[in-house]
Parts: structure tokens; C-alpha cells; sequence
């Protein structure tokens, strides 16, 4: 996310982890969606805040953001059930998709999804 809103939502396959590979993908899809997006925008250097997870802070995921240009923010150390997206993103996609039972995940994401483009800029 950014300040204008989403740029890049994943939804991790069933039975899948997320590893140093499956994250440096993700990196490479979030670099071509800012260059996409923010076209003559970004001319020096793209500050990126990610938290400690191993997936994150391995040598292959820094070599990969090094490379592509994205200096990474420290983060501090904390749980990861305490991540701040819980106390602000999670909460109201919970509430909106509480008592709903879904038939598959792909129902389950376009609920979540249209709950997000259903957000103002600002939200984000």
C-alpha cells in the first residue's frame, strides 16, 4: 500500500508458505506495479517497510531488494500476531466478512477484495 491506496494484494495458495522465493516474486510484481503506477514519479529511491519474518529478512529477499532498488526501513522486532495492520486494516474487513460462510477461497478473496476497493484513498 501507499498513500494513493493498494498496489499489490497476494493471496497465498492453500497449503503454500511464504519463502525467501515466493517473496522476492512479490517483490518483482511490486516494482513493476510502481513503475506502472507512478510513472515519473519515483526518481531517486523507494523506502519500503516490511516486518522481521524470516521470509523477509533472508539474504536472498535483501540481495533482491538491493538490486531492484528498494531500501528497506528498519523494523522493529515484535510478535507476529501483533502486526499494526491488526489493529487497523484487519478489523473492519473482520467485521464485514463476519457470519459469512464461503463456498471456496475464490469467493472468500472476491469478498475481501471488493471490501477494499470499496475504501477512500485516505483509508490507506
Amino acid at each position: 500500500m501507499d498513500k494513493y491506496g493498494d498496489l499489490l494484494t497476494d493471496y497465498l495458495p492453500k497449503g503454500h508458505t511464504i519463502n525467501a522465493k515466493y517473496y522476492s516474486s512479490l517483490l518483482v510484481q511490486l516494482k513493476d506495479i510502481l513503475k506502472e503506477k507512478h510513472r515519473g514519479k519515483v526518481t531517486k529511491v523507494v523506502l519500503f517497510l516490511h516486518d522481521n519474518a524470516p521470509g523477509h529478512r533472508s539474504l536472498a529477499t535483501q540481495k533482491k531488494l538491493a538490486y531492484m532498488g528498494l531500501q528497506c526501513l528498519d523494523h522493529s522486532p515484535y510478535a507476529p500476531d501483533l502486526a499494526p495492520s491488526d489493529y487497523y486494516l484487519v478489523p473492519g474487513l473482520n467485521k464485514q466478512l463476519k457470519g459469512h460462510h464461503f463456498s471456496s477461497h475464490t469467493v472468500a478473496i472476491a469478498a475481501a477484495e471488493t471490501w477494499f476497493d470499496g475504501q477512500i484513498s485516505e483509508f490507506f
